[in-house]
């Protein structure tokens, strides 16, 4: 199947229209090929915009093999949201090209995108340079294990602002906030608010989302592209929640 191409743009261009994103986050750990058939026919049902293929930890070419399968039953854009060099296969549409901005660990600051060059120089993917932000959600999350990094306080709202801006100056394309996976609290809407209100990049939002109005609430705060991954592996019902009818009813005629 070919590649989608021009991903970033037509994100740019679903905001200007004030539409709202989502992705669902698939670990290739988590989900087996031969459950993807069944997978990909709730999610067709869904108002997923976009897939995103990665974990903190993955076995090797478990991420090339899930995509491949992937791309059989779907013509959504697949991103690989990589925990590791390992991860990156040239199967994917796009890369998020992570950098921990929130951590002090230089492997993952920089560290893991220098090894990863030589990789990509073999692969044909648009690649979106993203800063990546963790906030504590009430639980340590599989990210601070791996990157032996603290999440920002949830507290310090004008850290994790300056921490976001900063990363858009140094020509991030993209800031995701993260609250981890399977998180006890997602991301508030006074940090998303108040992060949107300074970066003229994309917001992406991510972790902790279990509900709908959860989902409306990141949306109704200035997320741009929200993340759920978990919310679909322990709740089926979750795929009729976001339906496409109802998907956008959070968006007002005013608004359009």
């Amino acid at each position: 199947m070919a590649k989608k191409k021009n991903l970033y743009q037509d994100i740019l261009t679903a905001i200007s229209l004030k539409e709202k994103l989502l992705a669902v986050l698939i670990d290739p750990d988590k989900l087996k090929l031969e459950a993807v058939s069944t997978f990909m026919i709730k999610l067709k049902a869904s108002s997923a915009t976009h897939i995103f293929v990665g974990g903190s930890t993955v076995e090797e070419n478990e991420t090339d093999l899930l995509i491949q399968e992937l791309k059989r039953w779907t013509k959504l854009p697949i991103l690989i949201f990589p925990g590791d060099v390992s991860q990156l296969s040239s199967h994917a549409d796009g890369l998020l090209f992570l950098s921990l901005v929130s951590g002090r660990n230089p492997d993952y600051l920089i560290g893991k995108q220098v090894e990863a060059v030589s990789v990509l120089r073999t692969m044909q993917l648009e690649i979106i340079p993203t800063g990546y932000l963790l906030i504590e959600n009430g639980k340590k999350t599989a990210v601070e294990r791996v990157t032996k990094t603290h999440p920002l306080n949830r507290q310090n709202i004008q850290t994790i602002v300056d921490t976001a801006k900063a990363a858009e100056l140094l020509g991030m394309k993209c800031i995701y906030l993260e609250a981890g996976s399977g998180a006890i609290d997602p991301i508030n809407s006074e940090i998303i608010q108040s992060v949107k209100r300074e970066l003229q990049i994309p917001l992406i939002v991510g972790g902790g989302i279990k509900s709908k109005n959860q989902l409306d609430a990141a949306y109704h705060s200035g997320a741009d592209l929200v993340v759920i991954g978990t919310a679909f592996e322990e709740n089926d019902l979750f795929f009729e929640e976001i339906n496409k009818p109802m998907m956008f009813e959070h968006v007002t005629k005013e608004e359009k």
